[in-house]
């Protein structure tokens, strides 16, 4: 009896079919419908297009149609365009690292033929106009056609020919959703070209063209323009510009955040890192920053060809970038609690419950109750004359978060603004920043000032927690913080941040130990020293519960105005709100 095989023999090794491997490659380059809908547009924005029109039905599965007033393609061209890796952007191999244009790998077009029905229209400015059509991968011949100049693309029945593939697609609304997103991404990168979508009869996006503040304004709206800084850095080699969202305007994701490099739409991981750090001690934790930047770098200093999708890249200088992202944003963000001020959403604000929207108008006289005598004033009583009191002197105008009036709750200031605008300010939460920017700027000169304690303090607590900050000694003396071990589970504490006054070392260092143990997986000195500023911050500011007199508020509001970042406290929560006129008028019902 003869021994079984140890395994089946292997195929033989062959050559995928031409269609086969084009359906392939279309699963790379057409994810979905907007993925289709993304590649057209770019090529119709690299053909130096100022209008594109892009219709839409069954959320493009069904039929996506572009029209654009480009260069067009005359009949040998438009043979080619059909045909894999043939491109009229990259004139010579060697500029594969220096991409000037959108596109560059003469894929898209053969790969959406290879799942779907394509139709290809279009004609130079100074010729006439031919077509040809592809249908699951088979090419037709180009034919003499009618069309104005420019091109038109209609793709139908998309992944026709790879069925499992479309079963995968959601609900029609959602893919237009994203077909509409890539439109309006793209848009958001070339402001001179007006764009406008229709899906299923319905326009759902029209821009007009416009400059880049314009165009910010349309895509996202004039609530993000009115709630944002404008952000510039000019290099050789880096420029940045665009609007950043203030503090005060944070997101529960990162949708909000708009990226382009070179004109081209990112979601590059390298940049919205650097966004993070920037808004790191001045928002939330778990929120995230709203952004529209747009950098522009020499093309041979970063490689676009790193993503299937071409929304990632890889900067030559990544450290460079990143940095100067950051400086250009922590600059624009470094603006007094004066310019930015929250104003609290009140949403449909009514009259109290129980209360009639229309107040009863009384009669200026009521009639007596019968039986009631008339009260009689002795002959010749005068009523008193009393002076009027004093007028209080208004606001200085000068001075945007007015003057203080009042302190409720021991714990938030009362002020009112020149333009007669109620303010009110959490007082600990106010200090707290101010306290928090005091020690960073002592840092960056060098070394947070100390104070020697008279007699040195002895803290308890978990050994686990003393090592973690023993461990952390060197980061801490240049915060002002000096401390030694002093046995198993005690730390003994010399010194203390000037700024700090008399504050009790005990919790103070029970917390940094907690902020240490939770960033104990970041290795990067600079986090572990903002963690350490914010917890200093909190601990050396004025409690909630402290009476202020009228010229302490006063001189912490002016603080407020002229410290940056000054808006939020260390932990990302306003330290001022604002409730103008408008406002006060839709709390009581009078809008």
């Amino acid at each position: 009896m003869s021994a079984a095989p140890l395994s089946a023999p292997r195929p033989a090794i062959r050559l995928l079919s031409e269609t086969t491997a084009n359906r392939i490659a279309a699963g790379e380059v057409v994810e979905r419908p907007a993925a289709a809908l993304k590649e057209i547009v770019e090529n119709a924005l690299d053909a130096g297009a100022r209008r594109i029109a892009v219709t839409l039905e069954g959320g493009g599965m069904d039929r996506i149609l572009i029209e654009d007033d480009g260069i067009g393609m005359g009949p040998e061209d438009l043979a080619l365009a059909v045909e894999r890796h043939a491109t009229s952007k990259l004139p010579e191999e060697a500029t594969l690292f220096r991409i000037a244009t959108l596109g560059f790998r003469g894929e898209a077009l053969p790969s959406i033929g290879a799942v779907a029905r394509l139709s290809i229209t279009s004609c130079p400015r100074d010729g006439t106009a031919h077509r040809i059509n592809v249908e699951g991968g088979l090419k037709g011949d180009v034919t003499p056609a009618s069309g104005a100049p420019g091109t038109r693309v209609e793709v139908r029945d998309l992944f026709f020919a790879t069925p499992a593939r479309r079963k995968f697609l959601k609900h029609p609304r959602t893919e237009a959703e994203h077909a509409v997103e890539a439109v309006r991404r793209l848009a958001l990168a070339w402001p001179e070209v007006a764009f406008r979508v229709e899906s299923d009869g319905r326009e759902v996006l029209s821009f007009p063209a416009a400059d880049q503040e314009g165009r910010i304004r349309q895509v996202l709206g004039p609530d993000f323009a009115a709630a944002a800084v404008p952000v510039e850095a000019v290099s050789a080699s880096l420029d940045i510009s665009g609007l950043a969202a203030l503090p005060t305007h944070h997101r529960p994701t990162t949708l909000g955040q708009h990226l382009v490099v070179n004109r081209r739409p990112v979601r590059d991981p390298l940049l919205r890192v650097a966004l993070r750090v920037a808004y790191r001690d001045i928002i939330p934790a778990g929120r995230h920053p709203a952004a529209a930047l747009f950098l522009q770098v020499p093309p041979e200093s970063v490689d676009v060809n790193v993503h299937p999708m071409k929304t990632e890249l890889r900067f030559r200088e990544g450290d460079a970038v990143r940095g100067a992202l950051i400086s250009a944003l922590r600059k624009a963000l470094a603006i007094g609690a004066g310019t930015v001020v929250a104003v609290p959403s009140l949403g449909g604000a009514t009259p109290l419950a129980g209360f009639s929207e229309a107040l009863p108008v009384l009669p200026q006289s009521m009639p007596r109750p019968a039986g009631l005598p008339q009260p009689r004033l002795p002959l010749g009583f005068r009523p008193p004359s009393l002076p009027p009191p004093p007028a209080p002197e208004p606001p200085d105008a000068s001075h945007p978060l007015g003057r203080a009036v009042a302190q409720l709750l021991d714990t938030y200031i009362v002020a009112e603004a020149a333009d007669g605008a109620l303010v009110l300010v959490d007082q600990h939460a106010a200090h707290e920043r101010l306290t928090h920017e005091a020690l960073t700027a002592q840092l960056h000169e060098g070394s947070v000032r100390s104070q020697p304690l008279l007699v040195p303090a002895v803290v308890d607590m978990p050994p686990a927690d003393a090592a973690r900050l023993l461990g952390a000694s060197e980061a801490l003396a240049r915060l002002g913080l000096e401390i030694e071990g002093f046995g198993a589970g005690a730390v003994l504490v010399r010194s203390l941040p000037a700024l700090l006054g008399a504050a009790d070392p005990a919790p103070l260092l029970r917390d940094m130990a907690e902020e240490l143990a939770e960033d104990a997986e970041s290795t990067a000195l600079d986090r572990k020293l903002d963690a350490a500023i914010a917890r200093l911050a909190c601990h050396g500011s004025i409690r909630a519960g402290r009476r202020l007199n009228a010229a302490e508020m006063d001189a912490l509001l002016r603080q407020m105005e002229a410290t940056p970042r000054a808006a939020t406290c260390s932990h990302g929560r306003p330290t001022v709100l604002k409730l103008d006129r408008a406002a006060l008028e839709r709390m009581f019902g009078r809008r």
